[in-house]
């Protein structure tokens, strides 16, 4: 089985991006894997000194094939830099396997993405590989399952794929008819949409959502396994774009070694259906949870039970 390499972004947490290493060595094949890590440069005079920690502490990784560490000059950002650095990767070895600074992964992470990679090569319809699953109890007797929305929390993809990756909001927002948008956001169970909105008016700056666009155009599928191999430990207020944890808990981790990836090569609507059903919870949820801290506000109790 060939090994990809694996790349890393860092900036500015150094105990996020310790726990993140951490879970990485204990991987099976972390010996036998590459790794790149892509350290961003300091935004701000505020952000220097952590910057410098994680720099300091990165330098002593060990327990890979061989460490090559890439200290941005200046801040990049983490769309510019996951941009850049996916691609650099990616066109020299023909596969990647990827990790942001507050992704915790199961000791099996390693092996799942490689045997994935492996497995779905030639799969014309496969696009992308994810380690994380949404929390819920799911019905289904698979280890994986095949739908359109694509996960990053721990990701892998070929070259062949990632080519066709372009991040022109123009373009996208006038290549999406009405039923592709509602498409998109899985038949209306969730607005993903927005995240495009959003970067098109400048209040955001994402890379995640134009490859999820990308793959969707291509009729591509993501792959994902039915229990998470990976959990994001981010969601602290520390990071880019990373305020709400409704999508996080505190199950164990994958730690199945032997996975079947011989599944039907089209989208799951068992597991779709599962999922839909599980985000409009959680989207009223944290409706309810808005609603609920206003009127603490101004009422000083609850109006919804």
């Amino acid at each position: 089985m060939k090994i990809s390499p694996i790349v890393l972004f860092v900036y500015n947490r150094p105990w996020h991006t310790r726990q993140t290493i951490e879970a990485l060595q204990k991987n099976e094949l972390s010996s036998e894997s590459e790794l790149f890590i892509y350290a961003d440069g300091a935004k701000s005079s505020k952000t220097v000194n952590k910057v410098m920690q994680v720099r300091k502490y990165i330098e002593t990784i060990s327990g890979f094939k061989k460490v090559t560490i890439i200290e941005r000059d200046k801040n990049w950002g983490l769309a510019d830099s996951i941009i850049e650095g996916v691609t650099s990767i990616i066109n020299k070895y023909g596969r990647i396997i990827v990790l942001e600074d507050d992704i915790v992964t199961s000791p099996y992470f390693l092996s799942f993405m490689n045997e994935a990679l492996e497995f779905y090569q030639n799969e014309e319809k496969v696009w992308h590989i994810s380690g994380w699953n949404y929390p819920a109890t799911f019905n289904s007797n698979c280890d994986v399952y095949l739908y359109r929305s694509m996960n990053c929390w721990g990701w892998a993809t070929w070259s062949d794929n990632w080519n066709f990756f372009e991040k022109n909001t123009d373009k996208l927002v006038g290549d999406f008819s009405k039923t592709d948008i509602d498409r998109f956001n899985l038949d209306g169970a969730n607005n993903w949409w927005q995240q495009v909105i959003l970067n098109k008016r400048r209040i955001i700056n994402t890379w995640a959502i134009y490859w999820y666009a990308t793959i969707f155009k291509k009729n591509g599928l993501c792959l994902n396994p039915v229990h998470s191999f990976v959990k994001n430990i981010g969601f602290d207020g520390g990071g880019i774009h990373c305020n709400d944890d409704s999508y996080q808990d505190n199950k164990v981790l994958n730690n199945k070694s032997v996975i079947n990836f011989n599944i039907v090569i089209d989208e799951n609507s068992n597991m779709v259906a599962q999922i839909q059903n599980y985000l409009r919870k959680q989207n009223k949820n944290i409706v309810v949870r808005v609603i609920n801290k206003i009127s603490r506000m101004f009422f000083g109790r609850r109006l919804i039970k």
